[in-house]
Formats: C-alpha cells, sequence, structure tokens
C-alpha cells in the first residue's frame, strides 16, 4: 500500500515485545448508554469518551457517587505508547483477562488503550495481566 510504512517494530526495539506498564487510575468510571439527543445531559468535565452507534450514544465518565448503586469500572491505561499499526496490543491485555474470566469495557485513545474492568475485579484482573508478564502499577 503507498505512503504505508509497514509495522512498526518499536516493541521488539524495545525488548519488551508486547508486555505492558499499565496504570491503575484513581478516577473510577461507570460506562452509559444514553439516548442519541442527551449528550448535553452529560456534564462537559465529567466525560472521558464518546463513543456514537446505531443503538445511541455510550459515555465513560466519572462515577458520580462513589457509593451509589451506579456500576463502578476501576481503569488500566497503557504506559507503552504504541502507533495506531501496531498489532497486538490490546489482544495482548484482553487474553489474559478473558481467560481469568474478567469482564472488560475498552476504549483506545490515539496512544495507548483504556481497559474497564469491574472495581471488584480490580485485583483479580491486576493479578491476571501480572501472570501474563505486564505490569500494573498504583491502586489495585
Amino acid at each position: 500500500m503507498p505512503g504505508w510504512p509497514g509495522p512498526t517494530t518499536r516493541g521488539a526495539e524495545l525488548g519488551t515485545g508486547h508486555r505492558q506498564r499499565l496504570r491503575v487510575l484513581s478516577t473510577r468510571l461507570t460506562v452509559e448508554l444514553l439516548p442519541e439527543g442527551d449528550v448535553g445531559s452529560v456534564p462537559a468535565q465529567a466525560w472521558w469518551a464518546l463513543i456514537r452507534g446505531p443503538e445511541g450514544l455510550t459515555v465513560i465518565r466519572e462515577a458520580p457517587d462513589p457509593s451509589g448503586d451506579i456500576e463502578q469500572w476501576a481503569a488500566l491505561y497503557g504506559e507503552n505508547a504504541h502507533e495506531l499499526d501496531e498489532p497486538g496490543m490490546l489482544a495482548a491485555l484482553l487474553e489474559p483477562l478473558a481467560r481469568a474470566g474478567v469482564p472488560v469495557f475498552v476504549a483506545s485513545t490515539f496512544s495507548s488503550d483504556l481497559v474497564l474492568v469491574p472495581v471488584a475485579r480490580l485485583g483479580e484482573a491486576a493479578r491476571a495481566l501480572e501472570a501474563a508478564r505486564h505490569e500494573v502499577v498504583g491502586g489495585t
């Protein structure tokens, strides 16, 4: 394909392959589905990701009340920035979590991935990722 540089070798150059360092973010998040026209009901400073789909608008946002009844998710953010065309980075995280039976919700940024796991399963998720040779730092 003209103009495409081909796959990157960044992971190989660093000697890490797809092993990643993940930071547990201190903010607890929620995942909600809003009808298409409801984006204005989400305070601008509270949302982390908005994803439009045929069924409506999926919103990842800060949990309004840590003690409330809304399901809360812990966020693991990859500190190893990677190119958009580097295959296997997200799969390397999701595979050990799937083997451990840990539910996930994922959003990707330009340079990394935000992997959400239920707060109650964060310790289990961290152990599964560490067993797969990833590093998890921050509050577990």
